[in-house]
């Protein structure tokens, strides 16, 4: 049932995004509120375009008859230039994720910080944040860092191979929060960042489909630690299951996608999806290619006894 007969196309504009599951799991969600709803893949590797060149698509996608746009890597720090506003939580993060066209504007928004930090309250629940080490300095770095810092994280470490970008997010956070509370570091000095981290974020591609590899030495992997992963593509990198086996709590991607989702879809649409019904469709879609942990769930340390649970996707 679509009782105003309203048509909603929107997209997702990044590189190598071609085994996204956003089509799905916004598609489902508008099927059970009876919308009529397509979510198209804008993919600028394809396209042939650099992402400082990406800029241009949000005036065809409007001229289109789009009603918004996820911006996924390498464009959410690029896209906020071409924009006619931004949210206050993306002019805080000077990235965006979600991009609305209202009233003849384009307006951004950064649903990754509020979806980072749902995930990891319901994923990793009471895990200390004395000292968190996160490894990325772009957009999802930055909304990482702003979700750590809501939720009582006492100390950050931003690791970025490009150390320029590490200092200027940096320098931003301290702005926004407090001095002492963050600091760079080149990838060299990874081994004294997480020397005392309760916690690492992966907050780079590195480990995302079609590409393999650890964003870290597996040696930094230390017992106690707890690692999350942003990357979702496949739900089990080979981070987590490193981690895992050293003896490390792991999160996968898959809870930030859920609910950076389902944000996104209320600004499309106006209306609220069921999240625990969009968990149980993600695990769907990755069981059947997918031999990964349940979506949202987080994995205990081996050496602690049986699987501690968290509610059910």
């Amino acid at each position: 049932m679509n009782p105003d007969g309203a048509r909603y196309l929107v997209g997702l504009i990044g590189a190598e995004i071609s085994t996204s599951l956003s089509p799905q799991l916004h598609e489902r969600a508008a099927d059970e509120l009876g919308l009529k709803y397509f979510y198209q893949l804008i993919d600028i590797e394809r396209l042939g375009l650099a992402a400082d060149e990406a800029g241009p698509l949000l005036t065809e996608a409007r001229r289109l008859g789009f009603r918004g746009l996820n911006i996924t890597h390498p464009c959410k720090q690029v896209m906020v230039r071409y924009l006619d506003g931004l949210s206050p939580a993306a002019a805080a993060l000077a990235a965006v994720n979600t991009v609305e066209f209202a009233d003849g504007k384009t307006i951004g928004h950064n649903t990754d910080s509020s979806g980072f930090e749902a995930a990891i309250t319901r994923g990793l629940p009471g895990v200390p944040m004395r000292h968190v080490v996160i490894l990325g300095a772009g957009g999802a770095g930055a909304a990482v860092a702003h979700a750590l810092l809501r939720l009582g994280a006492q100390r950050l470490t931003i690791a970025e191979v490009v150390s320029a970008r590490a200092h200027r997010l940096t320098a931003a956070l301290r702005e926004q929060f407090a001095p002492e509370w963050v600091r760079p570091a080149d990838p060299g000095d990874l081994a004294m960042a997480t020397g005392d981290a309760d916690g690492l974020v992966n907050a780079t591609p590195v480990g995302m489909e079609p590409q393999t590899g650890m964003p870290v030495p597996e040696e930094l992997l230390r017992p106690g630690m707890w690692v999350t992963d942003i990357v979702y593509r496949p739900l089990e990198t080979e981070l987590l299951a490193r981690a895992r086996a050293r003896g490390c709590q792991t999160l996968s991607g898959s809870g930030m996608l859920v609910y950076q989702a389902a944000d996104a879809f209320r600004l499309f649409t106006g209306r609220a999806p069921d999240v625990e019904r969009m968990f149980s469709h993600l695990a769907s879609l990755t069981a059947r290619g997918d031999r990964s942990p349940v979506p949202g769930a987080a994995r205990p340390r081996p050496d602690r006894g049986p699987d501690r649970h968290v509610p059910a996707p």
